[in-house]
């Protein structure tokens, strides 16, 4: 009976967000430099090598597949060449990534709250989908969206 009390606490525990595996840093160490060559140096070619065999996107205004992601990079260089996107928390889960993201288009703005959520396969991301909201010149509350 106490050797499997024992197991299922070490079975809780590893599956514990603080006790994150190897495999799941590893995710998260692959989203954040997908997001920082692709969205912040606007390289395509750089942020390509993270992209798995497809890329589906779920955001409703962005095209499915690398290229979708390519003319999305070739947008920001063109429209918002100084546009910046700061990870302010990056979670990871298993295949799965979060990011919580302040991103400005223009400098000088207040930008966007966004959470970026990632689904990767074998160490590349296959999947992403995306919650934007415009930060407000005014809040009803004093905590910040960061």
């Amino acid at each position: 009976m106490r050797s499997s009390v024992l197991a299922f606490a070490v079975l809780l525990l590893a599956a514990s967000p603080a006790f994150a595996g190897p495999e799941q840093e590893a995710n998260k160490a692959t989203v954040i430099a997908f997001y920082e060559a692709g969205l912040n140096q606007k390289d395509f070619a750089k942020a390509a090598q993270y992209i798995g065999s497809r890329y589906t996107q779920h955001n409703p205004n962005a095209a499915d597949g690398p290229e979708g992601f390519h003319r999305f990079i070739d947008f920001l260089r063109a429209k918002f060449p100084q546009s910046h996107s700061e990870i302010k928390q990056a979670f990871a889960d298993g295949d799965y990534v979060i990011l919580h993201v302040h991103a400005v288009r223009e400098p000088g703005t207040r930008g966007s709250a966004i959470v970026d959520i990632f689904k990767l396969e074998r160490g590349k991301i296959v999947e992403h989908w995306d919650v934007v909201e415009p930060i407000p010149e005014q809040s009803a509350n004093g905590n910040g969206m960061f």
